[in-house]
């Protein structure tokens, strides 16, 4: 007997590319997903051998859909919300609720996604729900459980618990070579990653070139590379691109296991009081999210301990 089935893309495949669709973005897409961006670019081009045509069109620093894909993503994506709407009534039956999260892209990508994989591993009962994006939700109106924000005390509510402090530490990938100790002379060869945000002065090149016994008009980098997003920045210093600025926090467990190597100015500029802060929407504790609120502030103990390394 004929087996369809068999000739069928895996489930995988198929939500890899209806995530990367709907976002028409593989970085965001990634995170929604809890995958790395390679995880998804592979996703997408196994599809795309399985199926023997492109479904992306892919621009300078844009995707967008080909005739093929725009059919393929009509289909697939109302098949899988109605999978997904069938596999959550299925599950809230089961008497636990998910658990909903809103953190920046950085902050998902970076810090919690690594570690979502333990937390799925050692509570398999527990949906949780996560909604990277750097813009700052009500928690309230939109139904979110919990929230990883970032900011200065003065800006969170009586209920924030304070999961580790902003540090900073210069760092680049161990393949560049480059000595513990960063020089001025060091400068001529150096790319610079940069953080393109105006309203985070302390993540600009510019104070950490004092601190070097440099200004900025002095100090000739071989190249600078700007991006959008943070975790772009490490993504590019893990790459072997540049150094970058490194929120210690978001990067202690790549300098723990070695992929990318602290270096240290003789002097670091000051940093504003700022933290990474959980905050949890009030009258909607569950016996879920405590679990996660009391895992989520396990894993900051252990980042602390870790950040505590190189600053």
């Amino acid at each position: 007997m004929d087996n369809a089935l068999a000739r069928l893309p895996s489930l995988d495949l198929l939500r890899g590319f209806v995530a990367v669709a709907r976002r028409l973005s593989v970085t965001q897409a990634a995170a929604d997903l809890f995958l790395t961006q390679s995880a998804v670019s592979r996703q997408i081009r196994a599809l795309e051998d399985h199926l023997g045509r492109p479904l992306f069109i892919r621009q300078h620093r844009a995707l967008a859909l080909t005739a093929d894909g725009e059919r393929l993503y009509r289909l697939s994506d109302a098949w899988l919300t109605q999978l997904g709407a069938q596999i959550d009534a299925m599950r809230q039956r089961t008497g636990l609720p998910p658990v909903t999260l809103t953190a920046t892209i950085g902050a998902v990508s970076l810090w919690l996604l690594p570690r979502l994989g333990e937390f799925q591993a050692t509570h398999p009962g527990i949906d949780v729900r996560v909604s990277a994006g750097n813009r700052l939700v009500d928690l309230e109106r939109e139904g979110i459980d919990l929230a990883l924000r970032y900011g200065p005390a003065t800006s969170q509510p009586p209920e924030a618990l304070r999961l580790f402090d902003e540090k900073m530490v210069v760092v680049a990938s161990p393949a560049l070579g480059l000595q513990p100790e960063l020089e001025a002379n060091d400068m001529a060869r150096l790319t610079l990653l940069e953080y393109d945000d105006a309203a985070r002065p302390w993540m600009d090149w510019t104070e950490w070139l004092a601190a070097l016994g440099l200004s900025a008009a002095l100090a000739r980098p071989r190249a600078r590379l700007a991006f959008s997003q943070y975790d772009q920045v490490i993504y590019a210093a893990l790459a072997g691109h540049g150094v970058a600025l490194g929120r210690a926090p978001l990067v202690a467990a790549m300098l723990a296991d070695g992929r990318l190597t602290a270096l240290r100015p003789r002097t670091t500029p000051l940093l504003p009081d700022f933290a990474y802060w959980l905050i949890p929407r009030q009258g909607a504790d569950t016996a879920s999210r405590q679990q996660l609120v009391a895992w989520l502030v396990e894993e900051a103990e252990r980042t602390r301990a870790l950040v505590a390394r190189w600053c």
